[in-house]
């Protein structure tokens, strides 16, 4: 998927009803925080988590594609990054006291960690939850990344300070591309 197609389809989702609880097959998630370089930065998946401003994912996709940004599906209230492959890369949340709110993923039939939960996930209007909560993003990763944590688990998820807020808004994506994920 082209970062320009999903600018423009923030754009176009910001003006659709909240109403619209109708999750798209597939999708893209963008992270709103206004008046920070978070806002509308698509979420990519490398190494096991999800992340925002990641320079590189680690990611085999479909000739030609651009490999920038994840591509996502629901199914069944697990979320999934979406590929053509079975069993399909899934991913799970920790909540334990010692995962402290982890978004992490799966590679094909490897099980969650111990305490991971994998469903939960729903769009309601244009924001992706996990079982009501939002998310917030921590710096400090590889080429000035913020990796995505599950908000309301802990004050500094995976000990990481500075965190912040983010909505997740999700950006249907009409000719998805499939990827496997490293």
């Amino acid at each position: 998927m082209q970062f320009k197609t999903l600018a423009v389809a923030a754009a176009t989702a910001a003006g659709a009803s909240a109403q619209n609880s109708t999750t798209p097959s597939a999708f893209g998630v963008l992270s709103i925080r206004s008046g920070s370089q978070l806002q509308y930065a698509g979420w990519s998946a490398a190494s096991g988590g999800i992340f925002n401003l990641l320079p590189e994912q680690k990611v085999s996709c479909d000739p030609g594609a651009d490999e920038s940004y994840a591509t996502f599906t629901i199914v069944d209230g697990a979320l999934n990054l979406y590929s053509n492959q079975n069993p399909p890369q899934q991913l799970y949340v920790d909540r334990s006291g010692m995962g402290m709110g982890k978004i992490g993923y799966t590679t094909g039939a490897e099980p969650a960690p111990r305490s991971g939960e994998r469903t939960g996930w729903a769009v309601t209007g244009t924001e992706l939850t996990f079982d009501g909560s939002g998310f917030v993003a921590c710096p400090g990763y590889e080429g000035g990344a913020w990796e995505i944590w599950l908000g309301g688990v802990s004050d500094h998820p995976g000990w990481n300070y500075n965190c912040t807020g983010v909505g997740a808004r999700v950006v249907p994506i009409s000719e998805p591309v499939s990827c496997l994920y490293e």
